[in-house]
C-alpha cells in the first residue's frame, strides 16, 4: 500500500516521541511505501487534490533499557513529486494544531479526494467540526466549571 503523510517539517519531529513517525515507522517495517508532504504543499489542480510527496526512509528508534535511542541520521527523504492524493491508498492529516487559515486550506483541500479511491485518516470535516479546544463543552454535565474567553474580565470574575 501507498500512504501520504501530512505532516509538520521532519527536523521537527521527535523520533523517539512522536506518533507520526511511530506510523511511519509501522507502516514501513510492514512493507508499505510512505510518502509525506506539508500542508502547504498541496493544491487543487483540475478539481484534484495533489500534493509534493517526498518518499521517506526512517530508522527506527530502539528501544533500550527503558528509553528510546534514536539514530542520528534517522530519516532519509526522496526527491520531491507532485502527484495526485487518490495515487495513494490512505492520506493521514497528522500537523499539530494550531489551526491556522492554511491549515484550515489544507482540510478544504483534502476534501477533493475521492473517498471511493483513497482513505483519508482524520476527517477534513470532523476536524474543522470538532475543534481541539471546543468540542469538550458538549459535554459539560461531566466537566469541571469552564470559561472559554478572551475577554480577561470574564475570567476574573
Amino acid at each position: 500500500m501507498k500512504f501520504a503523510l501530512i505532516i509538520d517539517p521532519l527536523p521537527k519531529l521527535d523520533p523517539g516521541h512522536d506518533t507520526s513517525v511511530a506510523l511511519m515507522e509501522a507502516a514501513q517495517e510492514l512493507g508499505h511505501e510512505v510518502w509525506v508532504t506539508q500542508a502547504q504543499q498541496l493544491s487543487v489542480i483540475q478539481g484534484q487534490a495533489w500534493g509534493l510527496l517526498e518518499p521517506v526512509q526512517l530508522t527506527p528508534a530502539k528501544l533500550d533499557d527503558g528509553h528510546w535511542v534514536v539514530s542520528e541520521q534517522w530519516d532519509q527523504t526522496g526527491k520531491a513529486v507532485l502527484k495526485p492524493l487518490e495515487e495513494m491508498d490512505a492520506v493521514w492529516m497528522r500537523t499539530d494544531p494550531p489551526v491556522t487559515i492554511p491549515y484550515l486550506y489544507a482540510t478544504y483541500i483534502l476534501d477533493y479526494i475521492n473517498p471511493d479511491k483513497t482513505l483519508v485518516i482524520n476527517s477534513p470535516t470532523g476536524i474543522r467540526t470538532a475543534n481541539e479546544k471546543m468540542y469538550a463543552l458538549q459535554f459539560q454535565e461531566v466537566m469541571p466549571q469552564t470559561i472559554v474567553s478572551q475577554e480577561k474580565s470574564v475570567i476574573r470574575q
